[in-house]
């Protein structure tokens, strides 16, 4: 009985990461309709953040010292500040779905600087076709030299992802070697470095930042709502629950079924229909992240 209930938790979390990060594409989208990228970071981080403090403390949580303060906010920096502006950016610019695509590339970044600046652990024979079959993928999705009226997708929009990406892989790469607060506030403090960078960016670039919110809609307090309550608090929790009760080759799953979600999404509600090209191409790269999940696995075990 026992066996059977904890069963259920893993397959309900998994459920939850996979549907709600997924669906956080779309959210942003949504979001965007009435606020620049920039300044969507900025209140869904900030506002999560506050939030998320102040219940910590309710919770009996201390206050963190300077140093775990300076790490957590570092990272949020790193993640949920470059990482998440570079989605939002882009979403502007593209479907979500292929958005999302091109975040299920961060696998293959952990596996490149995990090698060559931390652990040093060289990545299996598995994870290296991985990695070949997903710039494969990339090189059909992206049609780097091809004439601009044939690409569907934006070459800049798409380097801003990949550096997103490669942020976000630093940052979940280095928080290990660093002194964090418990988890919880660790996650709070992560958000408001991540909030308090995109209000920086957004004051720097996004000169009608303060217009832009008298013109908010129903639908962009709903989508905001969704982004903070089910993306950061329910969806980042059930990725931390996972982390500690699951395989890690089966948490990682979330790589490649985020996109699919967020395409399916994406087709549902916006009607962002993917060309043949595109299908080809997601079919590719996932194939690569797959590869690679499955290559990280067997470097572990050898």
């Amino acid at each position: 009985m026992q066996q059977s209930s904890s069963s259920l938790k893993l397959w309900v979390n998994l459920l939850l990461v996979y549907v709600i990060w997924g669906s956080t594409f779309l959210g942003v989208r949504y979001a965007l309709e009435t606020l620049p990228p920039l300044l969507t970071n900025t209140i869904r981080f900030l506002v999560g953040g506050v939030l998320l403090f102040v219940f910590t403390l309710l919770r009996g949580y201390g206050i963190p010292s300077l140093k775990q303060w300076l790490s957590a906010a570092w990272v949020g920096v790193l993640l949920s500040g470059i990482g998440n502006c570079a989605v939002a950016y882009a979403i502007g610019y593209m479907p979500s779905g292929l958005v999302a695509l091109l975040v299920a590339t961060l696998p293959g970044w952990m596996v490149g600087l995990d090698y060559y600046f931390f652990a040093r652990q060289k990545p299996s024979w598995i994870t290296v076709l991985g990695l070949g079959v997903g710039l494969v993928g990339m090189y059909i999705l992206l049609n780097p030299f091809g004439q601009e009226h044939t690409r569907e997708i934006p070459l800049w929009p798409a380097f801003m992802v990949f550096i997103g990406s490669i942020t976000w892989a630093w940052g979940s790469l280095q928080s290990p070697y660093l002194d964090m607060p418990p988890r919880m506030q660790t996650t709070a403090i992560q958000m408001l470095g991540g909030g308090f960078f995109s209000l920086v960016m957004s004051l720097a670039l996004e000169p009608k930042m303060s217009e832009s919110l008298s013109h908010m809609t129903n639908q962009t307090y709903f989508s905001l709502a969704y982004l903070i309550v089910m993306g950061s608090f329910v969806g980042y929790s059930a990725y931390v629950w996972l982390l500690h009760h699951a395989p890690p080759t089966l948490t990682a799953t979330y790589a490649y079924v985020n996109p699919v979600v967020a395409i399916i999404l994406g087709a549902l509600f916006i009607h962002e229909v993917p060309s043949s090209r595109s299908l080809v191409a997601s079919a590719v790269v996932l194939a690569g992240v797959v590869l690679i999940t499955l290559g990280r696995r067997f470097s572990v075990k050898s």
